[in-house]
């Protein structure tokens, strides 16, 4: 294979001018002109406006761009390059991940907000007291994978399906170094609770979804899967199965209940009652507000004129996405206008825990937890706790929380954990 001047090979060359030209023009924030870079599926999938939104948030939630450095190559996906180009910022910084074909266009791109720390067990987890082994939920293109963990010795354990946040999660809701599914996973393993996570279809199929594809297409399927899975091993107990949801996990688990009323009962983590076309702007003031300026400012605009058009009469199922938040479908959005959480769940009889974190921006104290609190704190089998210490991702930390203390290696709180299993084993 021909080698370059600097010991690259020249496809990877290639990669690194493109990366380069690519980095510089969202350096100068000239989104219009980044997209020429595309390959046709990714600029269908990802338009300027979503990609100024998206560098908008990490820049603002990062202190603002100071630097952006040299690209290096690794190991990609069959017939592609993929390239880092780190940024600095204020406060810590992101990475910009695109992968780069033969044809010199990007064929995939993700902001990284996170370090290249890898995970590490939490100390309360025991690797001696459970075993692993990968399972299949559903039939057809959508099943997607997951991984059983078993306590060991005969039971029968009570047991529990994770259900990650919004977004294309793996089974352990992975986010940089951090792995929270994986956490309670292994904690509660460890403490005698059988647990089930899976990958999500957004993230196992991203190029197989349907157009219409929404929330309970996203959750209700492999989610009841799982349940009938745990039921059918000999290990747990059939009655005494559970859904544990985090963030968009936990606003979808009462519907999940509500179509297995067998279900034994909900522990809900920073469970979002607010409409989320609303958080979306709450949570882009409150960053903009770490970092102003007038890139954070366009964003916080753009964002409320989307989240207009999703909360008013003018969304369609025809509406297209790009003029939508997040990059979520009409048909997304419909269907989450249509679900209240609350509601849904004040309608269960089954006993539920929820638990919020004090220090959390995302979900929080008085924009989410009062609405649980106001239709469920009446009823004897609903527990409701706050973890004061503690952020979205339940990692104790304290001072104002910042998306950079996400990029930090960290775990579930050890408090948090105790206090599931416990309530676990108690129904």
């Amino acid at each position: 294979m021909r080698m370059d001047a600097d010991g690259r090979d020249g496809r990877d060359g290639r990669a690194l001018e493109v990366a380069r030209d690519f980095a510089a023009l969202l350096r100068a924030e000239s989104f219009d002109e980044t997209v020429e870079f595309f390959a046709p599926p990714l600029r269908a999938a990802v338009p300027a406006e979503a990609l100024r939104l998206a560098w908008a948030a990490e820049a603002a939630g990062h202190g603002g761009v100071r630097a952006v450095e040299e690209p290096v190559t690794e190991p990609g996906e069959a017939g592609l390059v993929r390239v880092r180009t780190p940024v600095t910022c204020a406060n810590g910084r992101f990475t910009v991940v695109a992968s780069v074909g033969d044809d010199g266009l990007l064929h995939g791109l993700r902001l990284d907000p996170h370090s290249a720390a890898e995970w590490q067990p939490p100390h309360y987890a025991d690797e001696d007291r459970f075993t692993e082994r990968d399972v299949m939920l559903g039939t057809g293109p959508l099943a997607v994978p997951g991984t059983l963990s078993l306590p060991t010795g005969p039971g029968p354990w009570p047991a529990v399906v994770l259900l990650s946040g919004g977004g294309p999660f793996d089974r352990d809701e992975s986010s940089g170094p951090n792995k929270p599914l994986k956490d309670l996973a292994w904690g509660l393993a460890t403490r005698h609770v059988a647990v089930l996570r899976f990958d999500k279809a957004t993230f196992a199929h991203p190029d197989r979804l349907p157009s219409d594809f929404t929330m309970a297409d996203e959750y209700l399927p492999p989610a009841l899967a799982a349940v009938q899975l745990l039921r059918q091993q000999p290990e747990v107990a059939p009655d005494r199965v559970h859904l544990l949801g985090h963030s968009m996990g936990g606003k979808v688990a009462p519907r999940i209940a509500a179509a297995d009323p067998s279900i034994a009962g909900l522990v809900l983590l920073a469970a979002d009652t607010q409409p989320m076309h609303e958080a979306a702007v709450r949570v882009a003031r409150y960053l903009a507000d770490l970092a102003p300026g007038p890139s954070a400012d366009e964003w916080v605009s753009a964002l409320i004129r989307q989240a207009a058009l999703v909360a008013g009469p003018e969304l369609t199922p025809d509406t297209p996405s790009h003029l939508l938040p997040l990059g979520l479908s009409a048909a997304y959005w419909l269907d989450l206008r249509a679900y209240d959480p609350v509601a849904t769940a004040a309608r269960l009889t089954c006993p539920m825990l929820i638990l919020q974190g004090g220090r959390d921006y995302q979900v929080t104290v008085a924009d989410d937890l009062i609405r649980w609190q106001e239709a469920l704190a009446h009823r004897p089998e609903v527990a409701i706790r706050i973890h004061q210490d503690v952020n979205h991702l339940f990692f104790s930390g304290s001072g104002q929380p910042t998306p950079a203390e996400y990029t930090h290696p960290g775990h579930v709180d050890p408090a948090v954990v105790d206090e599931i299993a416990a309530w676990l084993v108690r129904q």
